[in-house]
């Protein structure tokens, strides 16, 4: 066995242990025959099991004025309980466990398409290169009326009900009719559902000469091979300088976040380490395996950067590798394992601590009572001037770590980047802010390019997209005209001052709807300060630091 085998060998009772930012669901799962509270029987003197839960349930089923649903009971139960323990300890019903686990396996059985609900129907953004929708010809635009015979447009549907209709064991199939704009008859299909790969990688593209860029959006079972082919792809490039972009990484599998952390650390580097009241401590090391080792990076983070991304940011500040940029990272330092209950429900138990190699654990407080307050914590270091000025930040002293090379750094609150990069509020893009936050741009964008698909589909790649496309100072008005339609409206000056902005991320969303997220970024850093503030940084540094 491998020195490196043997590290991960000590890690595998929490290897798979899920390390994200959770909170969609708050639940806990009561087992049967577990916490009994014991009697003793005067017959024999032994200590039989008594489930309290379990005999008032039962009591409840069987002598209650009305019906009840023994399920739900169970259920409410159990996600009362809940509040009790933290914000990240979940139940997940039956129902729900495919939809909570899907994004971090790297693939899910269904149709193949990316859709959003436009106007109460369901509509294709793409279909999935490969996928099975491509594969029987459904086209980005297409509307889909029925599933299977039934009508499914115009029926208030939703995100979950249209993912119910759709995805399914591979092999199944699915009929749907389609409404395709210029064909006059509504089109009809047969889909075979197939195994759908989902990517935790949404880009990988050399800024410039020596400057690569990944950005990951998750870390789950394939993050590392994505990872991997990516950095080999963009070294055969030239790339000696990376920015790792994990700004809105919610986290995922811990193993993921040690695999990656260890590319860019020599050998014999604690990664993290973890340790819980029934978990001895657990340190995972670095391994001589690392392809990055002597390339600079850049790691960008802010108040989304979670959990398994908090531990590869943390790998490297406290190891003194690169430079971290941009803003306070969540705080989330709870591990999570995972169980399948024999119902098909799942629990998924937060069972330890995570710490930073300097010892820090960057978990934020929070109360048993108040989980909404947890999580909208970023919310509040808004309202506190956080956002826009990191000296609002108050740090505790006893909190206080030291890196190697003397760098201070503090635990109790998620990671602090070593250059902050504070919310841009400036008033002279007012009306960029407005329009932006509003969604108006991205709503604008998909109606342009739902509305041109036969003109754009001459843009085959992102080169001859970002040459060939811009936004005309024509269709600039008619935005202004559409925001002035939903309500909106700015002096000329600051409508005139927001021009340059708004059209390039116009650009960027056209380029995303059309060649998704490779049409979006490289457009969209060109107005990115925490990108921009990256790629001057790194400008500067020398290859060898």
């Amino acid at each position: 066995m491998t020195k490196r085998q043997r590290n991960y060998h000590v890690y595998l009772p929490i290897a798979f242990a899920l390390v994200l930012i959770s909170g969609i669901i708050l639940g806990f799962l009561l087992q049967n025959n577990t916490s009994p509270h014991r009697g003793i029987s005067f017959i024999t003197g032994s200590r039989p099991a008594y489930h309290k839960v379990d005999e008032i349930i039962r009591y409840v089923d069987n002598n209650y004025v009305d019906s009840v649903n023994q399920e739900h009971l169970e259920t409410d139960a159990v996600k009362g309980m809940m509040n009790d323990l933290d914000p990240h300890s979940q139940y997940i019903t039956a129902a729900e466990f495919d939809a909570m686990n899907d994004p971090l396996r790297g693939s899910f059985q269904g149709i193949g398409i990316s859709f959003r609900i436009e106007k109460d129907t369901i509509m294709v953004i793409n279909p999935i290169p490969g996928g099975p929708s491509e594969k029987v010809g459904l086209m980005a635009g297409d509307r889909i009326v029925k599933v299977n015979d039934t009508l499914i447009a115009g029926v208030h549907v939703t995100n979950n009900m249209a993912m119910h209709k759709l995805k399914g064991e591979k092999g199944t199939k699915v009929k749907v009719t389609i409404y395709r704009r210029g064909v006059p008859k509504l089109l009809h299909f047969t889909i075979t559902r197939g195994i759908i790969p989902t990517y935790s990688l949404d880009i990988a593209y050399m800024v410039n000469k020596q400057l690569g860029y990944i950005k990951l959006n998750k870390f789950s079972a394939t993050t590392y091979e994505e990872f991997d082919r990516a950095v080999k792809k963009l070294k055969k490039e030239g790339m000696k300088k990376l920015i790792l972009d994990l700004r809105n990484n919610p986290g995922g599998y811990l193993d993921a976040a040690i695999r990656v952390a260890d590319e860019f650390l020599p050998k014999g580097k604690i990664i993290v380490f973890t340790k819980g009241l029934h978990r001895p401590k657990t340190v995972a090391l670095s391994t001589s395996k690392g392809q990055l080792k002597h390339t600079d990076v850049a790691v960008l983070i802010n108040e989304g950067t979670a959990s398994a991304a908090e531990i590869v940011t943390g790998a490297l500040q406290d190891n003194d590798i690169g430079v971290v940029i941009g803003r306070r990272s969540f705080g989330k330092g709870l591990v999570q394992e995972q169980i399948r209950l024999p119902d098909g429900s799942a629990l998924r138990l937060t069972v330890a601590r995570y710490y930073t190699p300097t010892g820090r654990c960057i978990q934020k407080p929070y109360k048993k009572d108040d989980f909404t307050a947890y999580y909208s914590e970023a919310y509040h270091r808004y309202l506190d001037g956080e956002m826009q000025h990191p000296d609002s930040i108050k740090f505790n002293d006893s909190l206080k770590f030291v890196t190697p090379k003397g760098k201070v750094v503090y635990g109790g609150g998620g990671i602090m980047p070593d250059i902050y990069v504070p919310l841009a509020t400036d008033t002279i893009h007012s009306f960029y802010n407005i329009l932006a936050n509003k969604g108006m741009i991205y709503q604008f964008a998909f109606e342009y390019t739902d509305n041109h698909r036969a003109p754009l589909r001459k843009f085959k790649n992102f080169e001859i997209f970002d040459k060939g496309f811009n936004m005309s100072n024509k269709e600039y008005q008619d935005l202004v005209a559409y925001a002035k339609e939903k309500g909106i409206t700015e002096s000329p000056r600051k409508v005139s001052l927001s021009k340059n902005k708004i059209k390039i991320l116009f650009k960027a969303y056209v380029g995303r709807n059309i060649l998704n997220e490779k049409g979006f970024y490289p457009i969209y850093h060109e107005i990115d300060p925490v990108f921009k503030k990256a790629v001057q940084v790194m400008d500067k540094r020398h290859v060898d630091d």
